[in-house]
C-alpha cells in the first residue's frame, strides 16, 4: 500500500466553513474509486472528472483501489471544491508528486473540467477569511482571485489549469502571490437613484428620511403609481457606506448562498426585492442543503417586500422573530446554521384589493369586507413590529413643479451619517436597535412628551410594543432635529406615523 497523501479544503457549511483532511491512499486490487465522509451525490461524481483531467494533462492514472477519504466524517461534503486536492492526493499517493512540505499548510480549492481547467466554486471569500486567520496558504482557480483577495492578500495564489498546480507544487514554475487587496470600480456618475426623482410625497420622504437615520422599519400604504417603490428604492442611497467588517459579513453571506458572491459588489449595501411568490425558505433560508435566504442576504441593507398583502401568510410570519432578534437559526435533523439577519424592511401595500379606496379620483368598488379580508392578511403581531406605517396618496399635477422635488439624497445622507454617528457614540447601536432597557435609559421622555404617549395609548389601544417603538422614532426625530431631549413635537410626529394604529373613525390612513 502507498504513502498516504493529505491535503487541506475547507467545506461550505454555514457560515463556519470547517477544514477537511482529504486524504488519498492507493491499494492492489480491482481498479475502483471510492470517496467515503459523507460526500453529496456531485462529490461522488468527481471521480470521473478527476480521472479525465489527469489523463488529459498526461499523467498516469493509477491501476488498483483509490480510496479517497474525507474527514471528519460527521461534516457533509458538497459541490466540486473536493477535486482539485482529490488530483494532486492521486499524483502524490502514487509518486508522480513529492509530498506537500509539513509547513506552512496549503488549502487548494478547484473544480476540475475534462482536460485539466480549473472552474470556479462558491464560499471562496469564506474559506480565505479563515485560512488567513490559521496562516494557511491557498491555491484557487484564477476566477476566484478577486474575491479571495478581498480577506488574503499575500496568502493566495490562483492557478487556471491542473498543470500550474502540478508545476507549482513540484518547484518547475511559481505561482505568483496576490499582493494587493481588490478594489472595486467607483459606481458611475448619476447611476445612483435620487430622492429628486420622485415627485411630491413630502411625508413619505420624511418618513423614509427617519428610516434612514435610525435604521426604522416602514410600510407605506397607498394607490398604485404613486411611488412606494421609488422611494423603497432609493434608501439605500441614504444610508452611510458599509464599514470593512459590516461589508465582509455581507460578502461572507452572499458567497455561500446559491447565486455566489460578486466582487463587483463588495461594498455596497444589500438591497434585496422578492417576489410576493417566493416561499418560507426562500426569504428566511433552508432547504436541503441549508442555504441563507433573502433575509439574510439583506443583512446590513434593505429587505423590500411590495404587495406585501400578497405574500403567504406563513411566510410573513416568519419575519417575527428575525425583525426582533436580528439573527435566524436554520435547523435541520443533521445540522443546524445560524445566519444574522439585522435588516431594514420596507413594505408597501395598497388600500385594498383594487387599489384606490380612499382615491378621490378613482373609483373603488371594494366592498367593506373585502377591504377587512385584504388588510387582514397582515397579521395584528407583525404590524406591531413594523416602526411606521404612511400614506403615500396619489400624486396631483401640482405635484409636478419643479420647487416640490425636495432635498437631493446626498444632502439627506449627510444628516443620516450625522445622526447615526451620534447614536453609536451615545449608545453603541442605532435607536432601532435599542433594547427595553436601552429605551427607558435613552429614550425617556419628559413630562409633557410622557402625558401625549399615555393619553395616545390609551385612545388608540396601543400596546406595549408599539409604545415602544414610538419612543424609539422620537428619539431619532430628536436626533435629526438637534435636541437631546424628546419633547412633545418628536412624540407627536411619532404617533401620526403609525397610522394604521389609528382608529377606523379618527384615521386618515385610507
Amino acid at each position: 500500500m502507498a504513502t498516504v497523501a493529505r491535503l487541506a479544503c475547507r467545506a461550505q457549511m454555514g457560515l463556519s466553513a470547517p477544514l477537511v483532511q482529504v486524504e488519498v491512499t492507493l491499494a492492489s486490487g480491482l481498479p475502483v474509486f471510492y470517496i467515503v465522509g459523507l460526500p453529496a451525490t456531485v462529490v461522488k461524481e468527481s471521480r470521473e472528472r478527476v480521472r479525465a483531467a489527469l489523463l488529459s494533462c498526461g499523467f498516469e492514472y493509477p491501476a488498483g483501489r483509490i480510496i479517497v477519504n474525507l474527514a471528519p466524517a460527521e461534516i457533509p461534503k458538497e459541490g466540486g471544491r473536493f477535486e482539485l486536492p482529490m488530483a494532486l492526493g492521486i499524483l502524490v499517493a502514487s509518486g508522480q508528486l513529492a509530498p506537500q512540505p509539513a509547513a506552512p499548510l496549503c488549502e487548494l480549492y478547484g473544480e476540475l473540467s475534462l482536460d485539466g481547467e480549473l472552474k470556479p466554486v462558491r464560499g471562496i471569500l469564506l474559506a480565505a477569511a479563515h485560512a488567513r486567520g490559521d496562516g494557511h496558504e491557498l491555491i484557487v482557480p484564477s476566477a476566484n482571485l478577486k474575491e479571495a483577495l478581498i480577506v488574503a492578500a499575500g496568502h493566495v495564489r490562483a492557478a487556471g489549469h491542473l498543470k500550474e498546480v502540478c508545476d507549482h507544487w513540484a518547484g518547475r514554475a511559481s505561482l505568483p502571490p496576490g499582493r494587493a487587496s481588490f478594489r472595486p470600480p467607483a459606481p458611475a456618475r448619476g447611476s445612483t437613484p435620487d430622492l429628486t426623482e420622485v415627485r411630491g410625497q413630502l411625508q413619505a420622504k420624511r418618513a423614509l428620511l427617519i428610516a434612514a437615520a435610525g435604521s426604522h422599519s416602514l410600510l407605506m400604504i397607498g394607490p398604485p403609481g404613486s411611488g412606494k417603490s421609488m422611494l423603497a428604492q432609493r434608501l439605500p442611497g441614504l444610508l452611510p457606506s458599509l464599514t470593512h467588517s459590516e461589508a465582509l459579513e455581507c460578502a461572507g453571506i452572499a458567497s455561500v448562498s446559491t447565486a455566489g458572491f460578486n466582487p463587483g459588489a463588495f461594498g455596497e449595501r444589500p438591497f434585496r426585492s422578492p417576489h410576493h411568490t417566493a416561499s418560507a425558505i426562500a426569504l428566511v433560508g433552508g432547504g436541503a442543503q441549508a442555504r441563507p435566504g433573502e433575509i439574510s442576504l439583506a443583512h446590513h441593507g434593505v429587505l423590500f417586500l411590495d404587495e406585501l398583502p400578497e405574500f403567504d401568510r406563513r411566510v410573513l410570519e416568519a419575519l417575527r422573530e428575525p425583525l426582533e432578534a436580528g439573527i435566524v437559526t436554520v435547523s435541520r435533523a443533521a445540522m443546524q446554521a445560524e445566519y444574522p439577519a439585522a435588516f431594514q424592511l420596507i413594505a408597501a401595500m395598497n388600500p385594498c384589493p383594487c387599489g384606490h379606496q380612499g382615491d378621490p379620483g378613482a373609483n373603488c368598488r371594494c366592498t367593506p369586507a373585502q377591504v377587512r379580508n385584504y388588510r387582514a392578511r397582515i397579521s395584528g403581531p407583525l404590524l406591531d413590529r413594523l416602526d411606521m406605517h404612511v400614506e403615500v396618496p396619489r400624486l396631483t399635477a401640482g405635484d409636478f413643479n419643479e420647487g416640490l422635488r425636495g432635498e437631493a439624497s446626498a444632502v439627506l445622507a449627510e444628516r443620516v451619517a450625522r445622526v447615526r454617528a451620534l447614536q453609536l457614540q451615545r449608545q453603541g447601536r442605532c435607536n432601532a436597535r435599542l433594547t427595553d432597557a436601552q429605551v427607558d435609559r435613552w429614550c425617556a421622555p419628559d413630562a409633557g412628551a410622557r402625558a401625549l404617549l399615555d393619553q395616545a395609548m390609551q385612545r388608540l389601544r396601543l400596546s406595549a410594543r408599539a409604545r415602544q417603538r414610538i419612543l424609539k422614532l422620537a428619539r431619532t426625530i430628536a436626533d435629526l432635529d438637534g435636541r437631546p431631549d424628546i419633547t412633545v413635537p418628536h412624540v407627536g410626529e411619532a404617533v401620526m406615523l403609525r397610522c394604521m394604529d389609528r382608529e377606523p373613525a379618527t384615521s386618515s390612513c385610507p
